[in-house]
């Protein structure tokens, strides 16, 4: 796309109205958030960050007077290419995260940028939520799901953001503002832009009086639909105000910036029960559908013979997949209530409904949280299983449509005929059978020719088949966007896409706002701009850049994100093979290193939350391994091998710095120590770098009575103490106390100070020096004594050396020992007192988040785990290299903390240095709160 300011200079005209650090025009960031969820690329020429309202108006004004195009960006989860673009790019930043919930109206206020699974966290103290659910919820923002009427598994058509929409705040291209609760801004509107609302009038009145297009236009909203605009606008209401205010919903940003979204919430029910119910035909599972249409459910989920053959081993599957026939087919059904007794209920009721004569396996529900989240677990398996084994280079690509109900059954043999004959019977097909709704999932390549026509040829079938044989929808719930543009007058007529035209025209005449999506010229929009995806290591390969890991991730926001750190990746290596001496690629290469690999905290709680559980950690890992010199591993290797001289070394450092706080004042030593971090790239030092710990005896125990316990006291704690002003004692005391208390004598091995669990090695690249470092902490720590625990007192090294545990090693997180087996034999007695707790990546990776929130309640009568938190960015030494990284995963952690809490717990002593220095409180082990509640 020309513009008529070059690039350089578009990216400086907005540097005079943003802050600089909030234009991004390097080939870097251009690529990296450009990048979305969808199979189309576009490189923006510029990219800026919004936080206000303010800010976006200045942002349009700009853009009018350059007549250069712009697209709003949320979270960037959408999958059909309407949040790409080649012109400017605006992603909305973190003040638009607004959350307001009014108790008497039931009405929430949003602001584009929160995440919709953060809202209705926020909501579940009322037992309400939002009305869409879609899979991306935990990652989606408001602004996306808005704008694509994105909807889910239960809320259907009756709860979508159409539907339960209470009022907006938007503003147009030409810099109006609308908001739809306030009268005066109304009344305001009606006045400035009479046109504008004269001419949706007019043309609903026109649709109104064509029976005919009326009538279909009804019709075809009874399915779910997001394919064109949301012209049931025209005939659901009278007032011009409510019809432009519905459009928006579904516009895919090519109507208006919505900056601010009220929705009608809907309840919350706790009480639910599912089932998967197996059929031996896919007749008689959609039979069973149409008579659950009725029935009170929740949800109802299809998933076809090969959707079952993909997720057949997955615990909780209720049948032997093998012995299905070709054509058998299941529903995962449930049920949601607000008490147990109209649970009960409704299964009843439910249970009537399907005649277990039909079934497989009856229809037996369960309502209990694990087997229905194995159930769950089961449906939610189907995608990741076709992503995770498509051939490399290829994409993988999930579209979504809508049948009638009553024809279930013969369309989706329909569809799976079509997808059978065009090449891709590895596709699968599942969706949410009571809206007919059916999503279908197949590996794609786009790097030749044959390969991008038998795509064109199969949406071309597709798209007869649905509109032409059973007039569905196209596009039932993932937006028009780019993918779908040219089949829009396919599915409505000439009539509907004419209105939707001028739908267009009046709201931004100038087409300034996301042109080329939702409704374009090109009949081949959909198979351009592809995007790449060469193969860069089997550790990411897989990746489909959905964007789900983004959340987790402490960088995000600060660099890159995980899906950012792969899509760069990707890139690069396309340059090295296609255009090696581009110009881009040394200068993407050269930021990488501190963008991508540098303030990558590799805490792989990106993995945790991709659907195909891709570690981007260990990503950057290799890619710092594959760095590493000869001289580089023999310097790692000397460490290793004189490891006792490295924290005799550490401990040194820690005690001068200790003795030139005392002697010069804190003040003196942080400034001198920022100043030579930022001159030097020395380790930075905060209010919280703590004493050294003074090398001394090991606490001897009464042995008699007691049974021995292996206690191992990792590098960090042998090196690093309470910080200044803190006179606690050392762990290593505490734990020696609390586990006698318990009746366990605490027994240190021998030679400790030159064990080591790896982890710093591996986290810098060295993985053999790492893994020789964690075989010798084994056997050192081995004994042929199965019953005396061993028990580590970091969860980062407990975790990481629990990989190499067998049967003479059995290695056990201290969180872990404590909550199973020193806390039941102590007499605990909560404190009076609020006190906050971070749970560690580890921790979680473990599954061990709830033992440390279970302990916490034990000892404390209020227990705060902060929700914005996820990695707290120290990453072992990290928050004295890259202290900004600290910094940004922290942000909001004060804030977060009421006043009376003064007091926070964890289990890693470098994450406890951090979380103390940016929430102004002390931070300590848990074992230190465990052994005040046991005193």
């Amino acid at each position: 796309m020309l513009h008529q300011t070059p690039v350089s200079g578009l990216a400086q005209e907005f540097t005079k109205i943003l802050p600089g650090g909030r234009v991004f025009a390097d080939p870097l960031r251009l690529l990296a958030y450009g990048t979305d969820a969808s199979f189309y690329r576009l490189t923006p020429q510029v990219v800026v960050v919004a936080e206000n309202e303010t800010e976006v108006l200045a942002i349009l004004a700009l853009c009018r007077r350059l007549k250069a195009p712009v697209t709003f960006r949320a979270a960037g989860t959408s999958l059909s290419g309407q949040a790409v673009t080649d012109s400017v790019l605006v992603v909305l930043g973190e003040g638009f995260a607004g959350f307001a919930y009014e108790e008497a109206s039931r009405i929430v206020r949003l602001g584009p940028s929160i995440v919709g699974g953060e809202a209705n966290r926020r909501l579940a103290p009322f037992r309400r939520k939002i009305g869409p659910d879609p899979a991306s919820i935990a990652t989606a923002k408001i602004g996306g799901i808005a704008a694509n009427n994105a909807s889910g598994m239960c809320c259907g058509v009756g709860q979508n953001s159409y539907h339960t929409l209470a009022s907006l705040r938007l503003a147009l291209a030409d810099g109006a503002l609308l908001d739809t609760a306030e009268p005066a801004s109304v009344a305001a509107f009606r006045m400035s832009h009479k046109a504008l609302l004269d001419g949706l009038a007019e043309l609903a009145q026109e649709i109104r009086a064509d029976e005919a297009t009326a009538a279909r236009i009804r019709d075809k909203y009874r399915l779910k639909n997001t394919t064109g605009y949301a012209i049931n606008a025209l005939v659901d209401f009278d007032d011009p105000v409510d019809i432009l205010t519905h459009l928006m919903i579904g516009s895919e940003g090519t109507l208006g910036f919505l900056s601010r979204v009220d929705y009608r919430t809907v309840p919350d029910y706790a009480d639910k029960a599912s089932a998967l119910v197996v059929f031996a035909d896919l007749a008689g599972a959609c039979r069973a559908v149409s008579a659950l249409k009725s029935a009170p459910v929740e949800a109802v989920e299809l998933l076809d013979r090969a959707s079952l053959e993909s997720v057949k081993h997955k615990k909780g599957m209720p049948v032997d997949v093998d012995a299905l026939g070709p054509d058998a087919a299941a529903l995962l059904i449930e049920s949601r209530a607000a008490a147990a007794e109209s649970l009960r209920a409704q299964l009843d009721s439910i249970a009537k409904t399907i005649d277990p004569a039909t079934t497989l396996n009856g229809v037996n529900f369960t309502a209990d949280p694990v087997e229905s989240g194995r159930l769950w677990d089961i449906r939610k398996g189907t995608f990741p299983a076709v992503g995770g084994k498509r051939p490399p280079g290829t994409t993988v690509i999930i579209e979504d449509v809508a049948f009638p109900v009553a024809r279930l059954a013969e369309a989706t043999t329909d569809l799976r005929a079509l997808l059978d004959a065009h090449g891709y019977r590895e596709a699968i097909i599942f969706g949410h059978a009571l809206e007919g709704n059916l999503h279908f999932v197949f590996a794609q390549g786009f790097e030749s020719d044959d390969e991008i026509s038998r795509y064109a040829a199969f949406m071309a079938a597709v798209a007869e088949l649905v509109v032409g044989k059973y007039d569905g929808s196209l596009k039932a719930e993932h937006g028009t966007g780019r993918n779908m543009a040219p089949f829009v007058e396919r599915e409505w007529g000439a009539v509907a896409t004419a209105a939707m035209r001028r739908i267009k025209a009046l709201i931004d005449p100038e087409r300034l706002l996301n042109p080329g999506v939702l409704l374009n010229d090109d009949s081949e929009i959909h198979l351009k701009n592809l995007k790449p995806m060469p193969a860069v290591s089997k550790l990411v390969d897989s990746c489909i850049e959905c964007g789900f890991c983004e959340p987790q991730c402490p960088s995000k926001g600060l660099t890159l994100s995980p899906r950012q750190r792969i899509t760069s990746a990707r890139e690069m290596s396309r340059l090295r093979c296609d255009a090696a001496e581009a110009p881009q690629l040394a200068e993407m290469a050269k930021a990488y290193d501190y963008a991508g690999d540098a303030t990558c905290a590799g805490c792989s709680l990106c993995s945790t939350v991709c659907p195909l559980e891709i570690d981007t950690g260990a990503f950057i890992r290799s890619l710092r391994a594959a760095k590493r010199s000869d001289f580089a591993k023999a310097v790692a290797g000397g460490i290793a091998n004189h490891f006792g001289a490295t924290l005799n070394a550490t401990r040194l450092g820690l005690a001068g710095v200790d003795l030139a706080r005392r002697t010069l004042g804190d003040g003196l030593v942080l400034k001198a120590s920022e100043a030579a971090h930022r001159a030097l790239g020395v380790p930075s030092l905060s209010p919280a770098t703590p004493r050294a710990v003074r090398a001394g005896a090991t606490p001897v125990p009464d042995m008699s009575g007691l049974r021995p316990a292996l206690f191992f006291s990792t590098c960090s704690n042998r090196a690093m103490g309470p910080a200044p002003g803190d006179d606690s004692p050392t762990l290593l005391d505490v734990a020696a106390r609390v586990f006698a208390r318990a009746g366990f004598a605490l027994v240190q091995p021998e030679g400790l100070d030159e064990l080591c669990c790896g982890q710093p090695f591996d986290s810098k690249g060295f993985p053999d020096i790492a893994r020789a470092k964690a075989e010798q902490l084994a056997e050192r720590l081995s004994s042929d004594d199965a019953t005396i625990p061993v028990v580590v007192d970091a969860s980062t090294c407990a975790t990481r050396i629990r990989a190499f545990s067998g049967p003479r090693f059995r290695p056990v997180d201290l969180v872990e020992f404590l909550r199973d087996e020193v806390a039941p034999k102590l007499r605990l007695q909560r404190l009076p007192e609020t006190i906050a707790v971070h749970v560690t990546c580890s921790l979680r990776k473990a599954g061990l988040a709830s033992a440390l929130l279970e302990l916490a309640g034990a000892c404390a009568e209020k227990v705060i785990a902060p929700p914005g938190v996820t990695c707290c960015g120290f990453a072992g030494d990290k928050g004295f290299s890259h202290p900004e990284l600290n910094e940004h995963a922290l942000r909001h952690l004060k804030e977060s903390l009421p006043e009376d809490c003064r007091e926070g717990y964890s289990s890693n002593r470098t994450c406890e240095i951090g979380l103390a220095a940016h929430s102004g409180r002390r931070y300590r082990s848990i074992l230190h709160l465990v052994d005040a509640a046991s005193a």
